[in-house]
């Protein structure tokens, strides 16, 4: 599992152009992708979606994802340490918010990309059903 430090270190130059990515070596590319496995699963985005407004304990996080509690505090326990979320007790409850905001940054860039696509070969079966009528 990818420590948070080296984490948001490898994905900032990969990022930010500081190196190319064909440049970054076998070690870094590993980590980069240990940070992409952890944001894989379906129930951690919506964790980290759920995060996006603010920090929330584990009975709001519970509320506004509708997954059951065990669920919940395994995926905050990677999301912890891989360095995406952090964990701060505060008297009886502990919360959790985003440790970097350049998830979301992320996860914009991804949505758009698939937006882009879907239009895409939206446009392409409009011009199949103009091909089909045309017969």
């Amino acid at each position: 599992m990818v420590q948070g430090s080296n984490s948001e270190s490898a994905i900032k130059i990969a990022i930010s152009g500081e190196s190319e990515i064909s440049n970054l070596s076998p070690a870094i590319l590993g980590m980069i992708a240990d940070f992409f496995k952890v944001l894989s699963e379906v129930s951690r985005l919506q964790i980290v979606c759920a995060l996006k407004g603010g920090e929330k304990n584990v009975s709001e996080i519970i509320g506004i994802t509708g997954l059951g509690q065990a669920n919940v505090s395994k995926h905050l326990k990677l999301l912890t340490q891989a360095g995406i979320v952090t964990r701060t007790q505060q008297g009886v409850n502990v919360v959790y918010a985003i440790a970097n905001p350049l998830v979301f940054s992320l996860c914009d860039l991804v949505c758009n990309s698939i937006s882009a696509q879907l239009q895409q070969q939206n446009q392409h079966l409009e011009s199949l059903k103009v091909f089909q009528q045309s017969f």
